[in-house]
């Protein structure tokens, strides 16, 4: 135990599942086959299921979000897993807050009769983005634009540290959506619009993981969101995918037969429906196809509260839980409502709508991986790994992603580089100076939000700091104040923070006015106009870009704002290249790579100096 409690509640809580674990529990006495590390880990599994209760089995299925479960909670209904939903966290919001959270949930979860460990959930998806100062990575969309297995394997592998850092041991990433309409507000989730890139980029899977389970920092993948959730009509989120079945094979599969064959420890359904076919309940592509065809041996994890919406109406019901199991669900995400799926649950098995075989299925897969892992031997934080959350070599390698994914759209003149000595630029727009927008949503909380909300280096900060003592740098947000003696001028525009739902884009996806009246203002200085583009997808700005001098789409960075800045002046030339095909219009949505349309930009372009 690595736990060292800090106040007298945690002492007694101590003491309380000390006590707990000395009784005279079958688990701690006997010294039980399970329990024997030596073992193959299907004998200890087996082992372990002939011990479990019914009530034991449906705990293990059972996900309940920190918010509304207490550590009395799961030890009394035998809970086998707890999340973080987008932007819950512990107060104050520091990695040592996480990990004495984990640690507390943990040692409830061991004072159960058979001292079963809960794993822990959390949304990393691009850093471990709900912990305040944890290193925060470039969206996917920009990774998908450096086209580098290698170094989104690395990135997985220092997110894994940062993770392991606060005792969680399950990440729900990487989505491996293939986005085909760029209006869905999910599409900065997608490493591209066509399924090679997405599945190259699947080494994210190995470095959250390592090589094999159970290694110092190994943390569970999650495949998400299973199938077809990049593909919908209208990008409309959670809508409907309505494609042939080969076409869903074509484009949207290969990714997640990539994930499986790299060994990923779970999946996470989508919200959304193929041909009007909610995937939640959907047994044909749930265990027919990923888990028959495709081989997949571990897990599957609902969506928050996806059951409820197999029926279309509010609240889950009987058929809707027995319909969602049937279907091959393990493990259900239910956040708040978990005490009535766990009685609906019981009566759907005891009534013969669930045969036990199937509960019995879920919970060899859910306890496998938590064996794999280690999580019996080693079921506390690990704090020699909790001093790496956003270390020194943590940014730098996330600068260097931000570096790798800049595509240079546009530069007239060879305006870019700009010179680092005797240089008088002006920098001007809203994602200029704000770490909250260049980071984008699922960062510290849900849907994001702008301003100072993580520490990070802020695009106008990498570029005082990427200038010498010669060269002077102003900076307005409307850009009031420039005059003709710059010699450039550098508009910082584009999206302010969104995530799923919030971010679907129904009308225009063009840059706001304030974004429009700062580049205005600035080109009527007469002088050069370079636009950072500061955005989660393509947007709209063919009728803009003949009067701009370069264009650099630089996504959504993260924290590490010092990589745009190296690219701007010539430390590293651009190396980027379009992971999206760029719409001339944005009524040619949905827009992609081999559809006969003619883009702004192709998918794969990108100039270099």
């Amino acid at each position: 135990m690595t736990r060292r409690p800090h106040h007298p509640v945690a002492v007694v809580l101590l003491l309380v599942a000390v006590t707990a674990l000395a009784a005279p529990a079958p688990a701690a006495a006997a010294g039980l086959p399970y329990q024997d590390p030596t073992l193959p880990v299907a004998t200890r599994v087996a082992d372990l299921l002939a011990r479990m209760t019914l009530d034991e089995k449906i705990g293990q299925m059972t996900q309940a979000e920190r918010g509304s479960v207490t550590a009395a909670d799961l030890t009394r209904y035998r809970l086998g897993s707890i999340l973080s939903g987008g932007g819950s966290a512990p107060s104050p919001n520091t990695a040592t807050s996480w990990a004495d959270m984990y640690d507390n949930f943990q040692q409830a979860a061991l004072a159960t009769p058979l001292g079963i460990p809960m794993i822990y959930g959390a949304d990393a998806v691009h850093g471990h983005n709900n912990v305040f100062g944890a290193t925060i990575f470039p969206h996917n969309i920009g990774l998908g634009a450096t086209r580098d297995p290698a170094l989104v394997q690395q990135i997985g592998q220092v997110v894994a540290e940062e993770i392991s850092g606060t005792g969680v041991d399950w990440n729900f990433a990487p989505c491996l959506c293939v986005a085909r309409n760029d209006r869905w507000g999910r599409t900065y989730e997608s490493f591209g619009e066509t399924p090679d890139l997405v599945s190259s980029l699947s080494t994210l899977v190995t470095g959250l993981q390592g090589s094999t389970l159970g290694g110092p920092t190994s943390v569970l993948a999650t495949a998400k969101h299973y199938v077809g959730d990049g593909g919908t009509t209208g990008g409309d989120d959670q809508g409907n995918t309505q494609l042939s079945e080969a076409d869903l094979r074509a484009i949207h599969l290969p990714p997640f037969q990539a994930a499986v064959q790299r060994g990923v420890g779970s999946v996470m359904i989508s919200y959304s429906s193929w041909n009007g076919v909610k995937l939640h309940g959907h047994q044909y592509l749930i265990t027919t196809v990923f888990k028959g065809e495709l081989g997949f041996s571990g897990f599957v994890v609902s969506d928050w509260n996806g059951i409820d919406q197999i029926d279309g109406t509010a609240g889950f019901t009987a058929a809707e839980v027995s319909t969602a199991i049937n279907a091959g669900i393990d493990m259900v995400m239910v956040p708040t409502a978990w005490k009535t799926f766990i009685s609906t649950l019981r009566a759907e098995v005891q009534n013969g709508h669930v045969p036990m075989s199937r509960i019995d299925d879920a919970n060899r897969r859910i306890l496998t991986k938590k064996f794999e892992l280690g999580l019996f031997e080693r079921p506390y934080t690990d704090r020699s790994w909790t001093p790496t959350v956003g270390s020194a070599a943590h940014r730098a390698l996330a600068r260097q992603a931000v570096r790798q994914s800049q595509v240079l759209l546009k530069n007239n003149a060879g305006i870019l580089p700009l010179a680092r000595d005797n240089n008088k630029i002006f920098v001007a727009g809203k994602n200029a100076d704000n770490i909250g927008n260049q980071s984008g949503g699922w960062t510290i909380s849900w849907q994001g939000s702008s301003g100072n909300i993580t520490p990070g280096t802020t695009i106008l900060q990498g570029i005082r700091a990427a200038v010498g003592p010669t060269t002077t740098v102003t900076y307005n947000q409307r850009g009031t104040g420039i005059d003709s003696t710059y010699r450039a001028a550098v508009a910082v525009v584009g999206e302010t923070p969104y995530a799923e739902g919030q971010g679907d884009r129904t009308g225009s996806m063009s840059l706001d006015r304030e974004d429009l009246r700062t580049i205005s203002t600035l080109r009527k200085a007469g002088v050069p106009v370079i636009v950072v583009l500061v955005s989660g997808r393509p947007l709209d700005v063919a009728a803009e870009l003949p009067n701009w001098t370069a264009l650099l789409a630089s996504w959504l960075p993260g924290t590490e704002g010092a990589g745009v800045a190296d690219v701007l002046f010539g430390g590293y030339a651009p190396t980027g290249k379009l992971p999206m095909t760029w719409m001339n219009s944005v009524s040619q949505q949905p827009i992609n790579a081999g559809d006969g349309q003619v883009p702004l930009f192709p998918q794969r372009y990108g100039l270099t100096y």
